[in-house]
């Protein structure tokens, strides 16, 4: 597979590691999260593209597990929270001012 949709991986992710994952429960797959997220920060920080893209896909893929463990279907809640632009001006370029999270 070269190009996956998000609902696809979404999927994948189900299928393979579903199982595990329940039994895991969604607090504890949280922190397989956040250890993944800490080595893409230090890959981004000093890692090769081929560390980087490896990390990236992990932070992704646990982030994937966490929500269907909890059951959250992530294209429908990106699309309705991004679909219609920058949740907090509503344009496609963000223009909300810098001191603001977006």
């Amino acid at each position: 597979m070269n190009d996956i949709s998000l609902r696809d991986l979404q999927d994948l992710i189900y299928k393979m590691y579903y199982a595990k994952d329940v039994q895991r429960g969604a607090e504890a797959t949280f922190l397989w999260l956040i250890e993944e997220v800490g080595e893409l920060a230090a890959a981004v920080r000093s890692g090769t593209t081929e560390e980087m893209q490896g990390e990236f896909a992990d932070v992704i893929a646990w982030l994937v597990t966490i929500a269907n463990v909890k059951g959250i279907d992530l294209a429908e809640a990106l699309a309705k929270k991004y679909g219609g632009g920058c949740p907090g001006c509503g344009k496609y370029i963000c223009q909300c001012p810098d001191s603001e999270k977006p």
